[in-house]
């Protein structure tokens, strides 16, 4: 989704068009946007009066928020809505007097933006390091919420020795976690079970990746990330018989089929599949209504809109990301 919005921001208007932190942890993805008029910035003060602009899909704090709208003329926030979620969660609980215990990464885009939302409230800890000292005001008011883009085993960890600690602990309903992150890491969980040596396409800042990685090594198999074919060390593959290979859940399909060129196999691939994903989110609803807008203005420009046609943004659950990638790269 955030892929499709800033490809759309791009066609739309003259550059550069600017983003508010990386609008995924990729690489490539980043400097493919960058070729074609994205600048991404780390200050919303960097970003010119008047000018359009994109806030990344990891989720941004109020306060860059607020700013963004004082300044741009044009604000596309692409926060994840599973991120969303998380905020809301965060924005309630401490409304109820909750301390919240917040698994996550320390510096984190996501982690960042989460914990602005309530920072009084909030106590980050890693997954790594657990707990530790963590001293609520009152140990029958806590609440424990995740980053996303952890490893299921990481989160598990924590959240048992919280309620083991904290008998009245609260959770969500629904697991923190993204449905994209805990799908590949159960695919690399049958990897490791087949495997010699499993490879992870995808970049160093990616904290899913990083959760596949780590999910490999849990399960005794040798694991490496890779941010292309070019990552490859030959030693890595010595007495080597089955590699596995999967990727963080932004990176390109195409840097996947080269690593798989790369490696050449004797025998060929098999594609394996965990589960089919068919979860969709559509476009920033400020991104539809200016998609929308623009598209009846060049319509009475031209002719009255046909009758039962389609529009732009109505054939978006057929346009994917890849394609998106494509459009911006030729």
């Amino acid at each position: 989704m955030a892929i499709k919005a800033l490809t759309w921001m791009t066609r739309i208007f003259d550059g550069p068009v600017y983003c508010f932190h990386e609008i995924v942890h990729n690489e490539w993805v980043v400097g493919a946007f960058e070729r074609v008029g994205v600048v991404f910035v780390n200050d919303i003060a960097e970003v010119p009066e008047g000018a359009p602009i994109m806030l990344s899909a990891h989720g941004s704090a109020p306060e860059v928020v607020e700013a963004a709208g004082g300044r741009a003329a044009v604000v596309i926030d692409a926060v994840c809505p599973l991120v969303t979620k998380v905020h809301h969660e965060v924005r309630q609980l401490s409304k109820k007097g909750f301390d919240i215990i917040y698994v996550g990464h320390t510096g984190h885009d996501e982690a960042v933006g989460t914990i602005a939302e309530a920072p009084q409230a909030v106590s980050l800890v890693e997954p790594e390091v657990g707990l530790g000292n963590f001293d609520p005001e009152d140990p029958e008011k806590v609440a424990l919420v995740a980053q996303t883009t952890l490893g299921l085993h990481e989160w598990q960890k924590v959240m048992d020795d919280a309620m083991e600690r904290f008998p009245e602990l609260k959770t969500a309903r629904k697991s923190d976690l993204c449905y994209a992150t805990t799908n590949r890491q159960e695919a690399v969980k049958q990897l490791a079970s087949e495997c010699d040596l499993v490879l992870v396409v995808g970049s160093h800042n990616s904290s899913n990746t990083q959760a596949l990685v780590r999910v490999s090594h849990e399960n005794g198999v040798a694991a490496h990330r890779i941010d292309s074919a070019a990552d490859i060390e030959d030693e890595w593959l010595t007495d080597v018989t089955t590699v596995g290979l999967t990727a963080g859940a932004s990176a390109p399909d195409h840097l996947v089929q080269q690593v798989i060129n790369r490696l050449s196999p004797v025998h060929g691939f098999d594609l394996w599949s965990a589960t089919e994903e068919e979860e969709y989110f559509p476009l920033p609803p400020q991104l539809r209504a200016f998609v929308t807008t623009l598209q009846q203005l060049v319509e009475a420009g031209v002719t009255a809109q046909r009758p039962g046609s389609e529009s732009w943004i109505e054939r978006d659950r057929q346009w994917t990301a890849t394609e998106a990638l494509d459009l911006i790269s030729t």
